[in-house]
């Protein structure tokens, strides 16, 4: 256990943030984590569709979120792709009965629906990313403009609330760590790094309760709220440590907090 980081100078605690991210960012990691439900697959889009579902229902237990996401996927016929683009309305009214904390069926209906249009406007969720981030050079706008766009179809307004609005000042988390899969080009194996017109140097932490503990805890963060200026406040001080790949300190933040380096 660390005694306190604030005994730690600049180059230790990077020192301190590598040793975490060499330990953590393997495939060991990928079981109990989300980032399990797209390994499952190996077909690009599969993985794409696979992870943002997963993604969207990434906050609680992490146990309890692989759990609902792979039954996501059995909802889905474990053809996640195919089912987003072709699904006929009986097979759309199965997934009602699907549950997940605060997520419901019609919520994944919409979501369905919501992925549909953007696979076939842009290719693949993929595809619009790249596409936005080419016309701004800023994952910021891409981020807002995804959202706009998925909920350009007919929708419950019930759905708007899982997927946060940067628009807003929200942390984004869930689209952040979306985009970290996907984005992130390593030899881990454990990113998919399959976007490859964005790059990692643009990405923004996934900032939830627990990184932001960390990130207050190493003095890499300030601000009080997690919200999206504090995702900016972090990410701007792992850009000091690694300006090419800030978002690696993911691994590290998560690291910090189950190994109790500090209470």
């Amino acid at each position: 256990m660390v005694a306190s980081f604030s005994d730690l100078s600049r180059e230790e605690l990077r020192e301190l943030l590598d040793e975490l991210h060499d330990k953590y960012n393997n495939p060991s990691f990928i079981e109990a984590d989300p980032i399990s439900v797209p390994h499952s697959f190996t077909n690009p889009i599969d993985r794409e569709v696979a992870g943002f579902m997963a993604a969207t229902i990434a906050w609680g237990n992490r146990r309890a979120i692989v759990q609902s996401s792979h039954r996501m996927m059995r909802y889905m016929d474990n053809a996640p792709a195919d089912f987003v683009l072709n699904a006929s309305e009986a097979e759309m009214a199965h997934l009602a009965s699907f549950v997940h904390r605060t997520f419901n069926g019609v919520d994944f209906q919409d979501f369905v629906r919501g992925l549909r249009h953007i696979i076939e406007g842009w290719g693949s969720v993929g595809g619009f990313f790249e596409q936005s981030y080419e016309r701004s050079g800023d994952v910021r706008c891409a981020i807002s403009e995804f959202r706009k766009e998925f909920f350009n179809v007919e929708h419950d307004k019930h759905a708007e609330k899982h997927l946060s609005s940067i628009d807003r000042g929200a942390a984004c988390k869930r689209i952040a760590m979306y985009m970290r899969w996907f984005v992130r080009q390593d030899d881990r194996g454990v990113d998919f790094g399959q976007w490859t017109k964005i790059p990692m140097s643009a990405l923004y932490l996934p900032l939830d309760i627990h990184t932001g503990r960390m990130g207050r805890a190493m003095g890499l963060l300030q601000r009080k709220q997690d919200d999206w200026k504090a995702v900016e406040e972090i990410t701007a001080s792992l850009r000091e440590f690694c300006p090419e790949d800030p978002t690696r300190y993911d691994y590290s933040l998560f690291g910090a907090g189950i190994t109790k380096l500090f209470d």
